[in-house]
C-alpha cells in the first residue's frame, strides 16, 4: 500500500463505503419487516417425529375447518351462575358462529361442578395472524353481554395472540435498547465521540444485511422465522458486530501508532485481527448450524438464521469499518486521538497488575480460579428443564394467564386442552374403556358426525377408519403431573390390540418437546464441542491448548448453570426453565466463550513465536486485556437486552448468556486460561514446535516491561 499511487490508496476504501451506504440505504428496512414472515404459531415448531405431531397431522380430518381454541371463561362475582346466565352466555358466543375468523359452530356452554363459573370454546382460524386481537375482542365483547358476570379468554389462540403482544416490540424497542447499551458502553470505555458511532453504524448495516437475506429465504420458505429467533438474530447480529469491530479497531490503533500511514494500518490491522475474527465467527456459526441435527423445528430455523447473522457481521466488520478507518484515520479516535507514542505493548495498567499476579503464582490463580467455577457449577443440576407452566410463560401480567388460573380453579385441569386419540374405529370402545380407566383422566369423548366436535350429538365421526377421542386430565394440561397421566395414557392405549392409538394434543406435544430437547442435548452438544475443537487445533497449530480451551469454557456452562438455578428459583421465581433453554445457553455461552479465548491465544501464540510462551502469555494479555474485555461488557449488555420481551424464555437466555459471557470474560480468559498456560510451560504447545526444547521459554523479565 505504501507504494500504490495515491488515488488507488483511497479508491478502494471509498468503493467500500459506497457499497455499504448502499447496502444500508436499499436493505436496512428488512430489518423491521421480519415481522411480516415470522409465525408465532407454537404448533409449528413441534418435534418433527413425536407421536403427538402426527396427532396434530391426522386430528385435521376430523375438523370442518382447521381452528385453534378460545376458550371463554364466565364467573358470577362469587355467586352461583343462574340458569339464566347459563342461556345468555350460550346465546353470546353462539351468536358468533359464521363471523369472520371463526372456523365453526361454538360449543356449548357448560356450568362448572362448583356452580360458579360457565365456559364454551369459540373455534378460530390458525392463519389469523395480526387480525387475531382484533377477532379475540370482538369474542370478548360478546361474551361481555351476560350479566352480572366477569370474562376471560384463556387456551391456544388467547396464548398465542399474547405472544403477538409481547414480540410487538421486537423491531424497535430491542433493537433500540441494545444499540443504546452498546453506544453508552463504548462512550465511557474509549471516551471518544466518533469511534463509538462508527461501530454502531457497522452493527445496523450487518443486521440490515443479515435481516434482508432472513427475509427473503423466509419468504420462499426455505428457513422458518418466530418472534425468539427473530429476536436472537437482532442481538446476535449487534454483539458479535461490536465485538469484532472492537478487535479490529483496537489492532488498527496499535498499528496506526506504529506504522503512522492510515491505508498501512488499516491493511495491517485487517491481515492481522482476519484469522481471529473469522476463526471466531467460525465457533459461532457452525456451532449454530449444528442445531440442523436438532428434532425440533425452532431449535433448526435458529441455526442458519444465526449463522447468516454471523457471516453479515464478519462481513461488516472486515469491509465497512477499515474503509471508515483508512478514510477518517486518528480523527476516528476523537477525542482520545492516538499518537505516535501509543504503541501496542504499552497496555493498561490493571492489566499490568493482573498479568504481574499470574506471573508470580500461576499454579495458585487457576486452581482458585478453578475451584470458584466448579463450586458455582454445583448448583447446576438444580436447574430444571422441564418446561415452563403456563402461568410463567409471559413475566408480566397476560390477560390469558389470569384466564387460564381461572378455568383451573373451577373446571378440571386440563379442560380446553384434552389429550387428543386417534385409534382405529374397529376398537374405539376399546381405547375409550382404557383411556377412562387411566389414572388422572377425569373424562373421555369422542368426535361425533353431528356438529364434528367433542360430545356433539350422533354417532363417533369415523374418518378413513378412524376416530378420534378427547380425554379431559384433572391435573392441569402445563404441569407435571399431567405429563405423567399422558404417559400412562399412552400404555394404556398402545397395549389395546389391532388400535394402532396415538396420544397427542397440548400436554403431550410439552412432553414430547422436553424429551426431544433431552435428546437434541446429547446429540448436539457433542457436536458442538467437536467443532469448536477442529476450529482451534487448525487455527492455534496445537492440539493440548484447544482441549483445555474447550474445557474450560464447558466448566464456565457448568458454573452459569448453577448461577442461574439459583437466581431463577430463588430471586425470579421460576419453577424451570423451557426445555431448549439449556442448549441455546450452551450453543451460545460456549462458542461465544470461545471468542474471547480465540483473541487471546491467537495473539498469545504471535507473541510466543517472538518471545517464548510465558513472556508470550503475558503480553497477550496486557495487550488484549482491555479490548476483549470491553467486547465481553458489550456483548452480555446486548443479549441483557433481551429482557425488554416479557417472556421467560428469552429473559432466562438472556441471563445466561449475559452472566456467562461476564464469568468467561472476567475469570476464564483473565485468569484461568493464562495461568493455566503459563503452569504447564511450552508443552502446552504440543505438538507443534513450540513445545520443543529451547522453544517458547523466553527471558523472565517484570510484567510492565514485557508490555513494552
Amino acid at each position: 500500500m505504501r507504494n500504490a499511487p495515491r488515488w488507488a490508496r483511497w479508491i478502494v476504501p471509498l468503493a467500500l463505503l459506497l457499497v455499504w451506504l448502499g447496502i444500508g440505504g436499499t436493505l436496512g428496512p428488512y430489518a423491521g419487516k421480519l415481522r411480516e414472515v415470522a409465525t408465532n404459531d407454537q404448533a409449528a415448531f413441534l418435534p418433527r417425529s413425536a407421536e403427538s405431531t402426527k396427532v396434530l397431522e391426522a386430528r385435521k380430518a376430523f375438523e370442518g375447518a382447521q381452528s385453534v381454541p378460545a376458550i371463554v371463561v364466565w364467573t358470577a362475582d362469587g355467586a352461583r351462575v343462574t340458569a339464566g346466565q347459563q342461556q345468555a352466555a350460550a346465546r353470546a358466543v353462539g351468536g358468533l358462529a359464521g363471523r369472520p375468523g371463526v372456523t365453526g359452530p361454538p360449543s356449548p356452554a357448560v356450568v362448572s361442578a362448583d356452580g360458579l363459573a360457565v365456559q364454551a370454546v369459540v373455534p378460530l382460524a390458525p392463519d389469523l395472524g395480526e387480525e387475531l386481537p382484533a377477532v379475540l375482542d370482538e369474542v370478548r365483547q360478546a361474551a361481555q353481554r351476560v350479566p352480572g358476570t366477569s370474562v376471560g379468554i384463556a387456551g391456544p389462540a388467547a396464548t398465542q395472540a399474547d405472544l403477538s403482544d409481547a414480540f410487538a416490540g421486537i423491531d424497535g424497542l430491542l433493537v433500540g435498547v441494545a444499540l443504546g447499551a452498546v453506544l453508552l458502553i463504548l462512550l465511557l470505555v474509549y471516551r471518544s465521540v466518533l469511534l463509538p458511532l462508527v461501530i454502531i453504524i457497522s452493527a445496523v448495516f450487518a443486521l440490515g444485511l443479515a435481516c434482508a437475506v432472513v427475509y427473503a429465504l423466509a419468504d420462499r420458505g426455505a428457513v422458518r422465522v418466530d418472534g425468539q429467533v427473530q429476536g436472537i438474530l437482532s442481538i446476535l447480529v449487534i454483539g458479535a458486530s461490536t465485538d469484532y469491530a472492537l478487535l479490529v479497531a483496537a489492532r488498527f490503533r496499535e498499528e496506526l501508532a506504529v506504522r503512522g500511514d492510515r491505508a498501512d494500518a488499516a491493511l495491517a490491522a485487517v491481515r492481522r485481527s482476519a484469522g481471529a475474527v473469522t476463526a471466531s465467527a467460525a465457533t459461532v456459526a457452525l456451532g449454530l448450524l449444528a442445531l440442523l441435527a436438532s428434532d425440533l423445528t425452532n431449535n433448526r430455523a435458529l441455526g442458519p438464521v444465526g449463522a447468516i447473522g454471523i457471516v453479515c457481521a464478519v462481513l461488516s466488520s472486515l469491509t465497512f469499518l477499515p474503509a471508515v478507518l483508512v478514510l477518517l484515520g486518528r480523527t476516528a479516535y476523537w477525542p482520545a486521538v492516538p499518537g505516535p507514542a501509543d504503541a501496542a505493548g504499552e497496555g493498561h495498567g490493571v492489566w499490568r497488575r493482573i498479568a504481574g499476579l499470574i506471573d508470580r503464582s500461576p499454579r495458585r490463580v487457576w486452581i482458585s480460579a478453578s475451584v470458584l467455577l466448579v463450586v458455582l457449577a454445583g448448583f447446576s443440576p438444580a436447574l430444571s428443564s422441564k418446561g415452563v407452566p403456563l402461568d410463567e410463560i409471559f413475566v408480566n401480567d397476560a390477560p390469558s394467564v389470569g384466564a387460564q388460573q381461572t378455568l383451573a380453579r373451577h373446571f378440571p385441569g386440563g379442560s380446553g386442552n384434552p389429550a387428543v386419540v386417534i385409534a382405529d374405529a374397529d376398537r374405539a370402545a376399546e381405547v375409550r374403556a382404557a383411556a377412562e380407566g387411566t389414572d388422572g383422566v377425569a373424562a373421555v369423548v369422542p368426535v361425533t358426525a353431528g356438529g364434528g366436535r367433542p360430545g356433539g350429538p350422533g354417532a363417533p365421526l369415523v374418518v378413513d377408519g378412524r376416530v378420534r377421542l378427547d380425554a379431559t386430565l384433572e391435573a392441569s394440561a402445563d404441569g407435571d403431573a399431567a405429563k405423567r397421566t399422558v404417559q400412562r395414557l399412552r400404555e394404556r392405549v398402545h397395549a389395546v390390540p389391532g388400535a394402532d392409538a396415538l396420544v397427542g394434543g397440548y400436554t403431550a406435544q410439552q412432553f414430547d418437546t422436553q424429551q426431544t430437547s433431552a435428546r437434541d442435548r446429547t446429540v448436539i452438544v457433542p457436536i458442538v464441542l467437536g467443532i469448536i475443537l477442529l476450529i482451534l487445533v487448525a487455527l492455534l497449530r496445537s492440539v493440548l491448548v484447544p482441549v483445555l480451551l474447550v474445557a474450560t469454557v464447558a466448566l464456565n456452562f457448568l458454573a452459569t448453570l448453577g448461577v442461574s438455578a439459583l437466581v431463577f428459583g430463588h430471586l425470579l421465581g421460576f419453577s424451570g426453565t423451557d426445555a431448549s433453554v439449556p442448549l441455546y445457553g450452551f450453543v451460545f455461552l460456549v462458542a461465544l466463550g470461545v471468542d474471547y479465548n480465540i483473541f487471546l491465544m491467537s495473539r498469545v501464540r504471535e507473541e510466543t513465536v517472538r518471545s517464548g510462551t510465558r513472556e508470550g502469555v503475558l503480553r497477550g494479555l496486557v495487550t488484549t486485556g482491555g479490548v476483549i474485555t470491553s467486547a465481553g461488557v458489550v456483548l452480555a449488555a446486548t443479549f441483557a437486552a433481551l429482557m425488554v420481551i416479557p417472556l421467560a424464555f428469552l429473559v432466562q437466555i438472556a441471563f445466561i448468556v449475559a452472566f456467562g459471557v461476564l464469568l468467561d470474560t472476567l475469570v476464564v480468559r483473565s485468569l484461568l486460561v493464562p495461568a493455566l498456560i503459563i503452569d504447564i510451560g511450552p508443552r502446552a504447545w504440543w505438538p507443534s514446535a513450540l513445545s520443543r526444547p529451547g522453544r517458547g521459554t523466553g527471558p523472565r523479565t517484570e510484567p510492565a516491561a514485557r508490555a513494552r
